[in-house]
């Protein structure tokens, strides 16, 4: 069971590390392991409460881009109704491009499932994935800083984006299915990679994030009753504190990513994940 203190500090958490590109399951997974916290992290229970607290997330992001929403869901629906998306139809092809990003990591939560949740109790591996989503968020920005412009958020630019870059980008999000990769990170890389701005890509990777963890939620959530919502207040109290922490960090990085880099959340991972290694062993 998770105590009340436990779910205040898990729910700020994720919702920080949710958005952050620093991975919210690698952290939910290896800060009650390093604390020898007595939960069993590959319950089903904790896992539900965990979605819960992912649930509060996409939501805070929904309401959060709520305009963006209404205009790529009526975009769609024009979209299917007229049989084509029409070139000028900016939001249709938003709403299609999230569509084709979503498959991949869909596909591969479903059938990899039971072999991810495995892995939740194995914290080298979650703390190996902390590395390497540093050293990959490195790479790609030195990589980046030899081509590519930036640019404010701009809806043409992103419907610009070609069916194959929308691909990269949903591949991208597959690593995140492995705690301690980030799928805030993979994603923006994944974007940076295609060709997006820093502000381009951090908003294409936000408005990406609330449909998978929605369909998470859909499925995960009704675990939460399986044994009389034993789990449910404190999954609750940890939902409303990931909601806020949530509001907060999207609101700082959508400014921070107008003018900043991938790096400095590059460096804190390699150094992270180094001493949750360290730590690990002793």
């Amino acid at each position: 069971m998770v105590s009340y203190f436990q779910a205040i500090v898990l729910g700020l958490l994720q919702g920080f590390s949710e958005l952050f590109p620093i991975s919210s399951l690698g952290h939910s997974v290896l800060i009650p392991m390093l604390l020898r916290w007595n939960i069993d992290q590959s319950s089903d229970a904790f896992l539900s409460f965990l979605v819960l607290t992912h649930l509060s997330t996409a939501l805070v992001l929904l309401g959060f881009f709520w305009r963006d929403w209404v205009a790529i869901v009526s975009g769609v629906l024009r979209s299917l109704a007229a049989r084509q998306i029409k070139t000028e139809d900016t939001y249709a092809k938003i709403g299609w491009l999230i569509v084709v990003s979503t498959i991949p990591a869909g596909i591969l939560g479903i059938l990899f499932e039971q072999r991810l949740k495995d892995l939740f109790s194995a914290a080298d591996i979650i703390a190996t994935a902390l590395i390497l989503n540093g050293i990959a968020l490195y790479g790609v920005e030195w990589l980046r800083k030899r081509h590519a412009e930036e640019g404010a958020y701009d809806d043409q630019k992103l419907a610009g984006m070609s069916w194959s870059k929308s691909v990269v980008i949903g591949v991208a999000q597959c690593l995140a299915l492995i705690p301690g990769f980030s799928r805030t990170g993979m994603t923006i890389a994944g974007g940076l990679v295609s060709g997006l701005s820093h502000d381009n890509a951090a908003r294409y990777s936000f408005l990406l994030a609330t449909p998978i963890i929605l369909a998470a939620a859909v499925l995960k959530v009704p675990d939460l009753f399986a044994n009389g919502a034993t789990g449910l207040p404190t999954a609750l109290v940890g939902a409303v504190c990931s909601a806020a922490s949530a509001y907060l960090s999207v609101r700082f990085l959508l400014r921070y990513f107008e003018t900043r880099t991938l790096t400095p959340f590059a460096i804190y991972c390699f150094v992270a994940g180094c001493l949750a290694l360290v730590l690990i062993r002793l």
